[in-house]
């Protein structure tokens, strides 16, 4: 919606310096690009009620629930569409258009579109009842009217379909209900659309959906309630045509042609790309006498992962850019993201869901401002307009994004979806970056670039409770009260060896919050009996926690390059967000297939050891639980030795499979579980 409200701003300003086409106001004939597919997506806010009943009780409940930023729980709520038009010479436009959306929050805070309600009844006493959203489709005709071809005003209507989730938990016995289903009924609505940029449209749409009565048998409790549903939405879309350019008129305004200056006059103010990646994974039975909490289970495994993303940019003035990357993702990693310190996938996250959902991953607003020296061009790209850069520069970036974005970058091991898939492998794993259960924080970073050195520097939030033995989901989320944060620091110096270009990157953080000690932990543990899980999140009080780390890339060739990291972080306090990494050294090689005719291929391979320190050490061997292992007990300590290689196979320049095989020996630290041979088959597209 903001990048939407900046582009009608801008369009605004510039539409009177515009050339009009005196012969479209004459004789505004309709144009043919309106006919044809398109297929995008779209984010909104959705509220509505539901009416409710149980054996002795009724109710009447809204849908909406307040938007949390650190949680990114709320009724907010995101999807595709696709569908067909036929512009008629009258200039009425005729369609029918498929959508399919998904909720903000996949019930890990319990807080996504739909009824959350506590009661008393005669049959239950108090009790907690809940009915929310999973998943929800339509399919829908339109018709509307094109006007002078500029835009278009369409009502629209027809069948939808919802996928609940129903909740019934009375508090006296604790014993929780929870089926899931489809309805159907009925939708209709309307709004507005206009070209943005060729091939591009935006929209604003409102949709009231009914899905009628329905009973709902609660087995558990012996209870049948009946609800109606009636979610209404307002959203906003960004559509592309197949085929014909569309034509854009002076009411948007913007220009598809590279820049010429930083100007907004000239230039592409609009930039949209998007990337889907698909990541299976498994692996088969491993040697293991038992399975812990947190460990990869013994008899194997087999999980996958989906994730697609829109990064959409605006320029605003000079030098400035705004970046929205809405993401909808699904899936699990092995053990639910559990069982290694180098974890295999970079791709799933803390917290998996069966159903698609969506979040905002980024928002971010960057100034870059010129300090003269020698100039660059730069293609566009992923959030990433086309460009004259110039060697000596200040660059300036606020929001939400990852502080691996612009911290411990490499151009061999930094992209799950493109390179290596390990954790370890993508950052040094000793850099225990803040963010939430997905990655991602608020803060902001600045860069100064001179000559053949840069300095970087940012200040981040962490999560709200270290994510190490996480009592509960919530613990996932960033800290509402920003009083937790992170600060990291970067030198890089650019260089050539024998002709070759090459980086050297030394990267500091600290992290300050509310953290445990694990020797107090363990010294708890062994006085007390008390769990060293509970006894480390009994012990936090506000700690610092410091990290450092070496990072290389060095080209060899134009076919070959070399990386290496190695790192250190204090191991006597508990990490927050990112490891359970204390030391830490990889190196590793990627390949560009030119020498045998395929020169978008890669092929890459790496090896990493982690280390732990004493106390977190003793700590685990005690029983205690870490951010993402944990196996119950730890009889024989031993390095964490992990081998990983891949091979990915360019179907066009823009989408690529790939197959990734590794290797952890004695994943966790634990001698006496592993090895773990994990193979995973890998699509990306990108454009």
């Amino acid at each position: 919606m903001a990048l939407a409200l900046a582009a009608s701003l801008i369009s605004s300003a510039h539409a009177a310096d515009l050339p009009s086409k005196k012969g479209a106001e004459e004789t505004p004939g309709p144009a043919d690009p309106w006919n044809g597919f398109y297929f995008g997506g779209h984010m909104g806010f959705a509220g509505g009620k539901s009416n409710w009943s149980g054996p002795d009780i009724w109710n009447a409940s809204g849908l909406a629930k307040q938007i949390d930023t650190f949680t990114e729980a709320g009724s907010f709520l995101g999807g595709f569409q696709g569908g067909y038009n036929l512009l008629l010479p009258s200039h009425v436009l005729l369609g029918v258009e498929g959508d399919f959306t998904f909720p903000a929050d996949p019930d890990v805070f319990g807080q996504s579109t739909g009824v959350t309600a506590n009661f008393n009844s005669l049959s239950l006493g108090p009790a907690t009842y809940m009915e929310s959203i999973q998943a929800a489709m339509s399919l829908r005709g339109r018709v509307g009217y094109v006007f002078d071809n500029n835009w278009l005003l369409y009502a629209t209507g027809g069948a939808a379909w919802t996928r609940n989730s129903q909740t019934l938990t009375p508090a006296l016995t604790g014993t929780t209900d929870n089926p899931f289903f489809w309805r159907h009924g009925w939708t209709v609505g309307g709004g507005v659309e206009i070209p943005l940029i060729p091939n591009w449209t935006a929209r604003l749409e409102y949709l009231y959906s009914y899905y009628g009565t329905k009973p709902v048998n609660f087995l558990a409790n012996g209870e049948t309630f009946r609800s109606d549903f009636a979610p209404q939405v307002l959203r906003f879309s960004l559509n592309y045509h197949f085929g014909e350019t569309l034509p854009v008129p002076a009411l948007a305004g913007f220009s598809a042609q590279p820049p010429s200056a930083w100007t907004l006059t000239d230039g592409d103010r609009v930039n949209f790309h998007a990337q889907i990646t698909e990541v299976a994974q498994g692996y088969p039975k491993l040697r293991a006498a038992w399975d812990g909490p947190n460990s990869l289970s013994r008899v194997g495994d087999l999980r996958q992962t989906s994730d697609v993303t829109l990064y959409g940019g605006l320029r605003l003035w000079q030098g400035a850019e705004l970046w929205i990357n809405p993401e909808i993702d699904q899936g699990f990693g092995l053990g639910n993201t559990h069982g290694a310190a180098g974890f295999p996938s970079g791709e799933s996250y803390k917290l998996g869901y069966a159903f698609p959902y969506v979040r905002v991953q980024r928002a971010i607003l960057r100034q870059q401002i010129d300090l003269g020296g020698e100039k660059q061009k730069v293609e566009a790209d992923i959030n990433q307009f086309a460009n004259e850069i110039t060697e000596n520069r200040l660059v300036f970036t606020a929001g939400k994004f990852c502080v691996v974005d612009i911290f411990d970058t490499n151009k061999y091991a930094n992209n799950p979806k493109t390179d290596f898939l390990n954790w370890a492998l993508i950052n040094a794993g000793t850099f225990d970056y803040a963010g939430d259960a997905w990655g991602y924080t608020y803060g902001a970073a600045a860069e100064w670039y001179q000559g053949r050195f840069a300095a970087r520097a940012g200040i981040f939030d962490l999560s709200a409770t270290p994510q190490g033995a996480a009592l509960n989901a919530s613990s996932y989320g960033l800290d509402p009260n920003l009083s937790q944060f992170q600060v990291v620091g970067e030198l890089e110096e650019r260089h050539e060896l024998f002709g070759q270009p090459g980086k050297l990157k030394v990267t500091g953080y600290l992290s300050r919050g509310r953290a445990g000690s694990f020797q107090d932990a363990v010294n708890i543990n062994a006085g007390t009996g008390i769990d060293p899980s509970l006894a480390l999140a009994l012990d936090r009080r506000f700690r610092n926690r410091p990290g450092v780390s070496l990072n290389l890339e060095q080209q060899i060739n134009d076919r070959v390059g070399f990386f290496a990291r190695a790192g250190y972080a204090d191991g006597g306090v508990e990490p927050w967000d990112f490891a359970d990494i204390d030391r830490t050294a990889q190196a590793g090689v990627s390949i560009l297939g030119k020498d045998w005719g395929r020169p978008d291929d890669t092929v890459g391979f790496a090896v990493v050891v982690n280390g732990l320190a004493n106390s977190h050490e003793a700590y685990f061997a005690a029983g205690g639980l870490g951010i993402l292992i944990g196996d119950g007990a730890l009889p024989s300590y031993r390095l964490e030795k992990i081998v990983e290689s891949y091979y990915n196979y360019a179907l066009t320049p823009n989408i690529k499979i790939g197959l990734d095989y590794q290797a952890i020996v004695d994943p966790a630290y634990d001698g006496a579980r592993g090895p773990a041979n994990i193979l995973a088959a890998r699509l990306h597209w990108q454009f």
